[in-house]
């Protein structure tokens, strides 16, 4: 045999000694042919002719039969990893020219052909390289296993063949692996994210924007109980100006639908992230803005956060509103009629008046309000139902918004 460093090639003697003691030893086998040239490479005898690598690139020796054409790599895990790199480049080749996926199969696992069914590229086909333990190389070009031609082919023809291809394609992380991944990076965030505060309140913004898998926040619809009710809402000057500066903060999130809310999203991930850095360039003040208005547009009607924030902010229910004739069509009761027309014209008309159908009563109450036939012109009067803090007419009990107020009060006297 001769051997050399690559690509030279010089003498070496080989002492058939140990194959000798082999031989006559009765209890021993001694390797013939093939596995003779295995046993002198150490159980592994690799041919210069697979490999995928220029022989210049490998700096190791070279191994020759004396009288045979063969050579053979004298340093196998040098070989393994020139061939490794080969392999890399060329799968790394095959995805640049457009194939879906590329499968390098294990060392020594063959590529069984009966199990695929030959598909072309466009149609979702991949590669599949298989690897002798040898180090032979062989690139099976356009294949699809049985099962997913078989979906590949149910989906119909055309671009769906691609689509469908790409759905099917082994995922890069297994599922106890995203899980995994996933919960690293979620416990490293959100505790970096506690020592900024500015941030955290932008994306608190955009998830009762947009929504989220955890937040489901929903606005406020404002269901009226029939078309009267809709009207005077509608036209009452609280939703005007509501308008007016729902416009007004729009453009800092670049909406341009003036009508339908920003709130409440249906959790899309997408518009969550996309919400969110449009919120991080923005100012704090800006960021305020938008907020008061998710949290406006999710405020519920009703509720005993109306009445806290009622009173905390001393709204004055007289610049707001005004009573109209959906208040008045929908008064029917006589004894509180007569409470407030009490309020408005003194106890002695009201109780003159007491037996009169409401009807009688609530005519007196507009001509108290409008200073029409004689009666002196009350402004800015409100019923105790409009006030801040609410209060009842009566102790029948039943007014929900008296008894929201009631059951939190306590909670915000003023110190």
């Amino acid at each position: 045999m001769f051997c050399g460093t690559s690509p030279v090639r010089t003498w070496v003697n080989w002492s058939a000694k140990p194959w000798l003691a082999l031989y006559a030893d009765p209890e021993q086998y001694a390797p013939r042919g093939h596995q003779l040239k295995q046993w002198l490479f150490g159980g592994q005898s690799i041919s210069t002719k697979v490999a995928l690598f220029p022989i210049e690139d490998y700096s190791g020796l070279i191994v020759c039969d004396l009288f045979g054409e063969d050579s053979y790599f004298a340093d196998a895990d040098l070989f393994w990893q020139k061939q490794n790199e080969a392999i890399a480049a060329k799968r790394d080749a095959y995805l640049e020219a457009g194939w879906p996926e590329v499968a390098v199969l294990e060392p020594g696992q063959h590529f069984q052909s009966w199990d695929y069914e030959k598909t072309p590229r466009r149609k979702g086909g991949k590669v599949f390289i298989s690897v002798s333990h040898r180090g032979a190389v062989e690139c099976h070009e356009g294949w699809l296993s049985r099962k997913d031609a078989r979906r590949a082919r149910a989906q119909g023809e055309g671009g769906e063949h691609e689509e469908s291809a790409a759905k099917q394609s082994r995922p890069e992380l297994t599922g106890p692996m995203q899980n995994y991944v996933d919960l690293h990076r979620h416990g490293a965030v959100r505790t970096a994210m506690l020592d900024r505060p500015c941030v955290a309140l932008r994306l608190m913004v955009a998830h009762a924007i947009a929504g989220s898998g955890l937040w489901q926040v929903r606005r406020e619809p404002q269901r009226t109980a029939n078309e009267a009710v809709a009207a005077s809402i509608a036209a009452s000057r609280a939703e005007a100006v509501f308008a007016e500066k729902r416009r007004e903060v729009l453009p800092l999130l670049g909406a341009p639908d003036e009508e339908g809310a920003i709130a409440g999203g249906n959790g899309d991930a997408f518009a969550l992230a996309a919400v969110f850095a449009r919120l991080l360039p923005l100012c704090d003040d800006d960021v305020m803005r938008v907020l008061s208005l998710v949290m406006a547009e999710t405020l519920e009607a009703g509720s005993a956060a109306v009445e806290a924030l009622g009173n905390h902010l001393g709204i004055d229910m007289g610049t707001w509103w005004q009573p109209d004739d959906a208040f008045f069509d929908l008064l029917r009761d006589k004894e509180i009629a007569n409470a407030m027309l009490a309020d408005l014209a003194g106890k002695p008309v009201a109780d003159g008046n007491v037996a009169e159908k409401v009807k009688t009563q609530k005519k007196i109450i507009r001509d108290c309000l409008a200073g029409e036939n004689g009666r002196e012109k009350i402004d800015n009067w409100l019923p105790n139902w409009m006030k801040f803090s609410v209060e009842s007419y009566t102790k029948r009990g039943g007014f929900r918004t008296a008894d929201q107020w009631a059951s939190v009060q306590p909670l915000f006297v003023r110190q």
